[in-house]
Parts: C-alpha cells; structure tokens; sequence
C-alpha cells in the first residue's frame, strides 16, 4: 500500500512537471513565491510512545497554475521532544504538494507526498510522508491544521497533528 502511494505520487508530479515544461510559464509575484513559517504539534500513534510535543520550521515554495490550484516542492524539520527517557527525534520531509484555494482569501485545501527522513532514530531511516491540510489564507498568510504521517520502516507510523502558519514571500 505504501508504494502504491509513492507511485500515485510521483506519477502526479512528474505529469505536472511535463505539463510546465509544455506550457509557457512566466514566474511572477503573483503566482510564484515562498512559503516560510512554524509548525507545533502533538504526537498520536507510536510517535506518542517517545514524544508529548512537536515543533517545527514549514519551508515551500508555490506556484500558482491558475487562481485556484497550486503545485510546488516542500521541507523543513519537525522536532519531536523525548518523553521518559527518550531521545529526542526529528523528521526532515522532501515533497511535493498541491492545494486548491476556493476563493482568492478563504479556505483551502491541500496534502504534500514524498518521503520522511528521520534523524537520531537506530535503525530507521524514514519512509512515505503524508501531510494532508486545511487552512484558511490570505495574499500575505497562511494559517492551517494538519496530519503529518511517516509510514517508516520496521512497522512505524509517526503520527502528528497540529496547526501552522506560514508567510508568503514573494518573488520580485
């Protein structure tokens, strides 16, 4: 099941990606830009076992196909504090994402798909990263929910669930 995500993945961004190279794209501020911003959560799942809190930096970068969908490449880091004993852990993801905004201010909708590398963590090095989200968002801000999930390997899911907001910086 897991590979067939990673597949269903990297079909969907590799089709995009023939599609940019086929069109005439013009990068401006208006469709291109970064996204920087902060995340915190708390762990659910075996990730709750090591961890009570998580917080992180979100580093994007978008753009925007048309008023409402967006494509682009996702990273950062999620630092999970240790809990009795345990090591603190951390995840670094390397994605793709896509979001569809219902109104140029309002609701939007939006998952990254890629892979989760772990850091200080024996024995495992990662696995398929998923991180659906909705937030709300406007020219300068994003504010979201999310549910981060690592399908790494030995029969390890790292679970979060959180809120965060990034801020738009534009190309010029």
């Amino acid at each position: 099941m897991k590979k067939l995500f990673l597949v269903i993945g990297i079909a969907l961004i590799g089709s995009t990606a023939m599609y940019a190279q086929q069109t005439d794209i013009d990068i401006t501020p208006n469709n291109s830009w970064l996204k920087a911003g902060l995340t915190v959560g708390v762990p659910v799942g075996d990730a709750s076992d090591f961890s009570s809190f998580s917080a992180g930096v979100d580093l994007r970068g978008q753009y925007l196909f048309n008023p409402n969908f967006a494509i682009g490449v996702a990273s950062g880091y999620s630092h999970y504090f240790g809990k009795d004993g345990s090591d603190d852990f951390g995840l670094v993801p390397v994605a793709g994402f896509a979001r569809y905004y219902f109104t140029p201010n309002g609701l939007f909708l939006g998952t990254d798909l890629g892979y989760g590398l772990l850091t200080n963590v024996d024995n495992n090095e990662g696995g398929l990263y998923v991180n659906p989200q909705i937030g709300y968002h406007n020219r300068d801000w994003n504010i979201y929910a999310f549910y981060q999930n690592t399908f790494a390997e030995n029969d390890i899911d790292l679970q979060n669930v959180g809120v965060g907001v990034t801020y738009n910086i534009r190309f010029k």
